[in-house]
């Protein structure tokens, strides 16, 4: 989504930005995208390992009805 928006589309970006907040209001709405983006991707490291240690669970007690089998 974002790669095609390209260098023009950029600066016409921050410009609109610049003109409709302010340059006070700019590095607070920074700010805040930075912490918001922050969140998500600690959110989604957390899932995604949550998800790891239960495959990796699985597969160890499979392991261990396997070896009992065998038995």
């Amino acid at each position: 989504m974002l790669s095609n928006i390209g260098i023009p589309g950029l600066i016409l970006i921050l410009t609109l930005a610049l003109i409709i907040f302010g340059p006070k209001k700019l590095p607070e709405i920074g700010r805040a995208f930075g912490q918001t983006l922050k969140e998500f991707k600690k959110s989604t490291r957390e899932l995604t390992s949550d998800i790891t240690d239960d495959i990796a669970d699985d597969i160890k007690d499979m392991k261990e009805i396997k070896k009992n089998l065998n038995a």
